[in-house]
Parts: C-alpha cells; sequence; structure tokens
C-alpha cells in the first residue's frame, strides 16, 4: 500500500480538523461582531459625552435647571396624587373628593390627549426657512426637545395655499417630507413654522437653545430660530381621537 494513500485514521483525523476549523471561524465570528458592537456603543457614548464636555458652564447651568424643574414638577404630582389617596382612604368625604379628582382628571387628560383647548404660560417658537432646508426630521427634533423640556400642550402652525393653519401635536403625531413642505398627521405645512408650546418658558428656550441642539441645527440649515416668551399662550387646534375599531370598554 502506498504511504501516499490516506489510511482510514488519517481520514478521520483530518475531518475532525476540518470540522473544528469550522468551528473556530464561526467563534472568531460571532466574537468579531461582538467586539464591533461594543466599539459602536462606545464611540456613541463618547460623542454624547463629548457634547456635554464642549458646553459651556451656563449651557450645564441650563441643563441642570432643566432636570431640576422637571424633577420639582414630578415631586408636585406625587405629593398631589398622595392627598388624593389619603382623602380617599380616610373616609370623610369619599364620594366629594373622588368627583373632584375624577373632572380634575378627566381635564388633565383632555388636554394631553388634545381634546381640549388650553392656555397658560410658554412660548412661541418661529422657524423660518428661506433656503428649503428644514426637513420633517428637524421638525420632530423640535416637538421632541419640547416636550422633553416639560411641554404640556403645544400646536405646529404652517401656511398653506388657503392660510395658516394648525395641527395640535399628541402622542401620535407625525412629520412627513412632502415635496411642497412638510405633512403633520396628514395636513400639508409649508415654511414658516410655528410651535406654540405651554409650559415654563425659560426651561423650554433653554432646551432648543443647547450647543448641538435644534437652534443650532436650523443654522447650518441657514433658516433662523426665533422664540418668543409670553405670560398668555393660547393653544386652540384640537385633535380628533380616531374611534376603535375592535376594542370597546369593558
Amino acid at each position: 500500500m502506498s504511504s501516499d494513500q490516506p489510511t482510514p485514521r488519517r481520514s478521520v483525523w483530518r475531518a475532525l480538523l476540518r470540522f473544528r476549523a469550522r468551528r473556530v471561524d464561526l467563534l472568531v465570528a460571532a466574537l468579531l461582531a461582538v467586539l464591533g458592537f461594543a466599539l459602536a456603543v462606545q464611540v456613541r457614548s463618547t460623542q454624547d459625552e463629548g457634547l456635554l464636555a464642549s458646553a459651556r458652564q451656563e449651557d450645564l447651568v441650563q441643563i441642570l435647571d432643566e432636570l431640576d424643574n422637571r424633577s420639582d414638577r414630578l415631586r408636585e404630582e406625587v405629593a398631589s396624587l398622595t392627598r388624593t389617596q389619603e382623602e380617599l382612604s380616610s373616609g370623610s368625604g369619599d364620594a366629594t373628593t373622588a368627583l373632584r379628582e375624577a373632572r380634575r382628571r378627566t381635564q388633565l387628560l383632555g388636554v394631553v390627549a388634545g381634546t381640549l383647548p388650553a392656555s397658560g404660560p410658554g412660548i412661541v417658537v418661529t422657524l423660518r426657512d428661506p433656503e428649503g432646508g428644514l426637513s420633517a426630521s428637524l421638525l420632530l427634533d423640535a416637538m421632541m426637545e419640547l416636550r422633553n423640556a416639560g411641554a404640556e400642550a403645544m400646536q405646529v402652525e404652517g401656511s398653506t395655499p388657503s392660510g395658516t393653519r394648525a395641527v395640535r401635536v399628541v402622542a401620535s403625531t407625525s412629520f412627513v417630507d412632502t415635496e411642497e413642505g412638510v405633512q403633520v398627521d396628514g395636513q400639508e405645512l409649508r415654511a414658516p413654522f410655528r410651535f406654540v408650546v405651554i409650559g415654563d418658558a425659560s426651561t423650554l428656550a433653554g432646551a432648543l437653545a443647547i450647543p448641538g441642539g435644534v437652534q443650532d441645527t436650523v443654522e447650518q440649515a441657514l433658516g433662523t430660530v426665533e422664540v418668543n416668551r409670553s405670560g398668555n399662550v393660547r393653544v386652540t387646534a384640537l385633535h380628533l381621537p380616531e374611534q376603535p375599531r375592535y376594542a370597546r370598554p369593558d
């Protein structure tokens, strides 16, 4: 028998080595994928930290003030709910307290859902777009910045061929780019855009002016941002809720 011909034992070892090599290749590929994901997360985290690291001291103070104001609002809400719970648990004036709380919650939910008008202190933000560089994603970023800063009610306005139209901003509001402008909840709007927002005026205005935020992005697109504070802002546009097709009260 020629020595060049593989014996059965050699054939088995070669098959095992080939199988092991394939398993090693898979293991290396998996480790490289994990390493790539970790590297991407680290780069994103570094970028986020770099934004704060490069911010001015007054900008950092503004961010801290926003967090403090949001914390204060949450504490007030917790205290209000705690008082209501104590009144209901004490057994004194159950019906009156429950009715008053139900009416209050109905009003609040109506404002949040956009089915009731609202008024109060806030700001009016005007975004002008002479170069046509404002996109739906930028308007969405502006809405999210304002909402994260504590906006309690909001509507966005824009021009149409027939005049100015306002759309109430709710949880399901969508922004879509079109050839003519931006479609907000199916309504075609064109620049200039206006956000009418109720909330703490200082906190809302500060959120837009954070480095790398909405104001910087608009200016990079050759647009302008004008913020006007007011003690009485009116949000009058209403959102018509959709009737559920299948769900019903249980």
